[in-house]
């Protein structure tokens, strides 16, 4: 028998009260522009829609990213010595992992870090049965909360992983102080390798948010769906609609759900009113040249050490120091 490691929780309430999901939703529609925070889209439905999504032919970010990792992947694991803790923020179903953990020689320790549970049980019995050797231990938590890392993992060397561009979802300063705050978690030597999507063409990105097949507009209703079935929601599906445009003065995607009439929600027993053409601001997605993200992750306290890009330059991972 294969050992299958157990989660370990942060000390960090994750799960939080239910209560947490309701609040978000009461403040975010009480705003003069409307806004739900992006990540309540991943309830399980949503979950599987965002796999779908990142199959899409117009959504370049998750199979650029592998290919770019995959030619780099030799080089990105170099430095790795026996005991090295491996991170990753946000693993999710840790596909990725395995283009690095394919070229690793060393005994390391891969730390998944993750909110969901289920996710991170599948990740964990999947990379024992690919890895027997393969010291795994997950650990259910925020990371954006977290202030370290377990004591047993402590004073370790530390590699960090946020593929993705998951870190375009957060406005710049608030990217500049998670970067700080991974800089807090893996230490005085640790290292990060980070996804980021690059600035590039209106039509290509607005085209990767807007899918020709509905997919990624199925995703965003969804939130209102989840709304609907956990706080007792009335939103009439039927009467909104998804956009997404490319906001080039801020630098960023932006998806919205639209009303397209005159209505009344109500939501956890309050009414919320919409006029016709009103939006929910559901998501950001910031992209950067690779100037602009190298000057945020030094203002963060990093080192810019290398970066690697697709031919097209359409996507970047760094590595930082």
């Amino acid at each position: 028998m294969r050992y299958i490691p157990t989660l370990e929780r942060s000390q960090t309430d994750v799960s939080k009260a239910d209560g947490e999901f309701a609040n978000a939703v009461i403040e975010g529609l009480s705003r003069v522009q409307k806004e739900l925070p992006c990540r309540y889209f991943y309830d399980a439905r949503g979950s599987l829609l965002f796999e779908e999504i990142t199959r899409l032919p117009e959504y370049y970010p998750t199979r650029t990213e592998a290919q770019i990792l995959s030619v780099a992947a030799s080089d990105l694991v170099a430095d790795f010595s026996d005991g090295d803790l491996f991170v990753e923020f946000g693993s999710g179903s840790s596909l990725k992992t395995e283009i690095l953990l394919d070229r690793v020689e060393t005994k390391i320790v891969y730390v998944p870090i993750d909110v969901s549970e289920t996710a991170l049980a599948d990740a964990a019995v999947r990379l024992a049965m690919r890895y027997p050797s393969l010291d795994v231990r997950p650990l259910v938590a925020n990371f954006s909360e977290m202030k370290g890392l377990p004591r047993d993992l402590s004073g370790r060397r530390a590699v960090g992983f946020f593929p993705g561009s998951t870190i375009g979802n957060l406005a710049p300063v608030e990217a500049e102080g998670l970067l700080a705050g991974f800089k807090r978690i893996l230490g005085k030597d640790g290292r990060l390798i980070i996804g980021v999507d690059l600035k590039k063409d209106e039509r290509t990105l607005t085209r990767a948010y807007d899918d020709e097949a509905g997919v990624t507009a199925a995703f965003n209703l969804n939130l209102l769906s989840r709304i609907n079935r956990e706080l007792g929601g009335t939103f009439d599906l039927r009467s909104f609609h998804h956009r997404a445009i490319y906001n080039s003065d801020a630098g960023r995607i932006e998806m919205h759900v639209v009303s397209d009439r005159k209505q009344d929600v109500r939501v956890c027993g309050q009414v919320f009113h919409f006029s016709d053409g009103e939006s929910i601001h559901t998501e950001n997605s910031y992209k950067y040249t690779i100037v602009e993200f190298s000057d945020l992750a030094v203002r963060a306290g990093w080192r810019p050490e290398r970066v690697w890009t697709d031919t097209d330059n359409r996507f970047s991972v760094h590595h930082l120091v």
